[in-house]
C-alpha cells in the first residue's frame, strides 16, 4: 500500500519572508507507521518543488498512491491558511484519483471531524487522535476492518460521518520513533529568508496553562478538549538525539515550536548540557510563557552558550484584569522581568500583543501598545484574535452565533487579518489599530540602530531585517484585506 503525504504550495506571513519547514505531522506520523511495517511512504512537498495548487493533482496522479495524507501540527507561518489549500488539494486529487483514500488530521481537522467530512466530500477520514490512531486507521484500511470501531478516527460510512471511540493520549513520547526527516529534501527548507537549512521541531505536546485563545486546543478530539491540558514531553536525551540527527542532515537553525519548551527548567538544563557534551552546533530559538522564562533565569547563560539566540513569548494583553480574563497565567511584573533577563544575556526578544478580545476598545489597545513600547522587546508581532476550534473563545462565539464555519475564509484566518468584530470595534477599526501599532513600534527613533549595533547573534539581526521588510505587506493585510499566504 502506497501512502503519499501531500503538502500544497503555500506562502508565509508577511513578516516571515521566505519561510517553510518540513511538515512535523508528516515526519512524526510517517516514522510511526514505518516502524509498524508500512514503509512505502513518500512526501510530496509542493512548496519545495514549486508546484502550484492547480497542478497538484497531476503530480499526485504520477505517484498513484492508495492513500493521500494531509494536515499539520504547527501554525508555523500560515495560521489556518493551509486548511484552504488542503481542502482544495483534496478536491482536485479526488477528481483525478477517485479510488484514492484521503486522510486529514491535526490542526483544525481533529477538533471538527464531522464538520470536515460534511463540508468536504473528497475527504474520507479525519484523525482525531495522534500517531496510534493514524496507524490503526491505515491498518484498518489495509485489512478491511470495521471503520466505526477505529478509536480516534471519524470515517465516512454509507455517506455519513461516524466518530470512532475516544483514543487516550500516548503519555510517553519517548516511545515514538525519531521523525522521518529522510522523507524530505532537508537542504531546501528556510526560515525568515536567511536561516537555512531550517527545521521547526516539537519536543512536547499540550500545555499546563489554558489560555482562552490558544490555537493548540484544535488538535484534540472535540469530546475531550481537556486532553490539551495534559503536558507531555520528550526526555532531554530524546530531544538531543533528534537534534543530532538534524545536524548530520545539515540543519543549521531550529525553532523549537513548543509553546512551553521551558516549562520544566530541569529538563531544559539537561538538554543544554547534553547539547554541549555532544558538541552540537545547531543554533536555536525557544518559545515560552513569561513565568517559565523567569523560572529558567539561572540557566539562561547556558541556553545562550549552547546556541539559543532568540526568545519568544506572548505579552498578549497588559493589565492584570485582562490577563486574568484570557487565563494567561502570568503577571505584568513577570512580563517586564522576562525582557530584563533575556536582554541581560544579549538574547534577542520577540514578543506579541493581541487585539480583538470582547472588551477591547481603541483606548485599551493604545494603552497595550504604550506598555509594550515601554518594555521594549526587539521584535513586535501583532496578532488578531482568531478563534481556534475547541478553545474557550471558540465555544463562546459559537454559542453567540458569531461563527459560521461554512463561510470562513481560511486565507484570512491566519492571525494577521481581523476576522471578527467586537462589541466596541469593527474589523476596520482594529485592523487600523494593529497597523498603527506596527508602524509606531518599528519607526521609534533609535530602535533599529540599537538592534543592528547590538551584540545579538547575526541570525537575530537577519530576522529583524526580514520582519522590517514585511511590515508594509503586513499592514496591507490588516487594513486592506490583502492575503499573504
Amino acid at each position: 500500500m502506497k501512502i503519499l503525504f501531500v503538502m500544497p504550495k503555500i506562502g508565509a506571513w508577511a513578516t516571515h519572508g521566505n519561510h517553510f519547514a518540513p511538515n512535523q505531522l508528516y515526519a512524526q506520523w510517517g516514522a510511526y507507521i514505518r516502524e509498524k511495517g508500512y514503509d512505502n511512504l513518500e512526501v510530496l512537498d509542493a512548496t519545495v518543488l514549486g508546484i502550484p495548487i492547480e497542478n497538484i493533482a497531476e503530480k499526485v496522479k504520477e505517484k498513484n498512491p492508495d492513500i493521500v495524507v494531509m494536515g499539520d501540527m504547527i501554525h508555523c507561518s500560515v495560521g489556518y491558511g493551509e486548511i484552504a489549500y488542503f481542502n482544495q488539494a483534496a478536491r482536485l486529487i479526488k477528481e483525478a484519483l477517485p479510488k484514492t483514500k484521503i486522510i486529514v488530521g491535526g490542526l483544525w481537522y481533529s477538533a471538527l471531524p464531522v464538520e470536515t467530512l460534511e463540508s468536504n466530500p473528497a475527504i474520507d477520514y479525519v484523525i482525531m487522535g495522534e500517531e496510534e490512531s493514524f496507524f490503526d486507521l491505515i491498518d484498518a484500511i489495509d485489512k478491511n476492518k470495521n471503520m466505526k470501531d477505529v478509536a480516534g478516527v471519524t470515517s465516512r460510512i454509507d455517506g455519513k460521518p461516524v466518530m470512532g471511540p475516544h483514543k487516550p493520549l500516548l503519555q510517553d513520547l519517548d516511545k515514538l520513533p525519531l521523525p522521518a526527516y529522510d522523507l524530505f529534501q532537508m537542504d531546501k527548507y528556510v526560515g525568515h529568508t536567511f536561516w537555512k537549512p531550517f527545521v521547526e521541531m516539537m519536543t512536547s505536546r499540550g500545555c499546563p496553562s489554558a489560555c482562552t485563545f490558544c490555537y493548540e486546543w484544535d488538535q484534540y478530539d472535540p469530546r475531550s478538549p481537556q486532553d490539551f491540558l495534559t503536558w507531555r514531553a520528550k526526555s532531554p536525551e530524546r530531544v538531543i538525539e533528534e537534534l543530532d540527527l538534524l545536524h548530520k542532515m545539515g540543519t543549521k537553525v531550529v525553532v523549537i515550536q513548543d509553546d512551553n519548551f521551558n516549562v520544566n527548567p530541569a529538563r531544559v538544563e539537561k538538554f543544554c548540557k547534553l547539547k554541549k557534551e555532544h558538541n552540537n552546533p545547531i543554533k536555536w530559538v525557544s518559545l515560552g510563557r513569561a513565568v517559565d522564562w523567569i523560572n529558567c533565569e539561572k540557566i539562561l547563560p547556558l541556553m545562550k552558550e549552547t546556541g539559543m539566540f532568540m526568545g519568544v513569548f506572548g505579552i498578549e494583553v497588559t493589565t492584570p484584569e485582562e490577563l486574568k480574563k484570557i487565563a494567561k497565567g502570568i503577571t505584568i511584573d513577570q512580563i517586564k522581568k522576562t525582557i530584563d533577563i533575556l536582554r541581560a544575556q544579549n538574547i534577542a526578544i520577540v514578543a506579541d500583543i493581541m487585539m480583538g478580545f470582547d472588551d477591547d476598545t481603541e483606548y485599551s489597545i493604545k494603552q497595550r501598545f504604550e506598555f509594550t513600547d515601554e518594555v521594549d522587546p526587539d521584535i513586535l508581532w501583532v496578532g488578531y484574535v482568531t478563534p481556534a476550534p475547541n478553545s474557550p473563545i471558540w465555544r463562546q462565539r459559537i454559542k453567540r452565533g458569531e461563527i459560521d464555519i461554512k463561510k470562513i475564509d481560511f486565507l484570512k484566518w491566519d492571525f494577521l487579518h481581523p476576522v471578527m468584530p467586537t462589541p466596541h470595534l469593527t474589523l476596520e477599526d482594529y485592523g487600523r489599530l494593529g497597523a498603527w501599532c506596527m508602524r509606531e513600534f518599528f519607526s521609534k527613533p533609535g530602535r533599529i540602530q540599537r538592534i543592528m549595533t547590538s551584540n545579538f547573534d547575526p541570525l537575530a539581526k537577519l530576522c529583524f531585517e526580514d520582519v522590517m521588510r514585511g511590515v508594509s505587506k503586513w499592514e496591507a493585510g490588516a487594513v486592506k484585506g490583502e492575503k499573504h499566504i
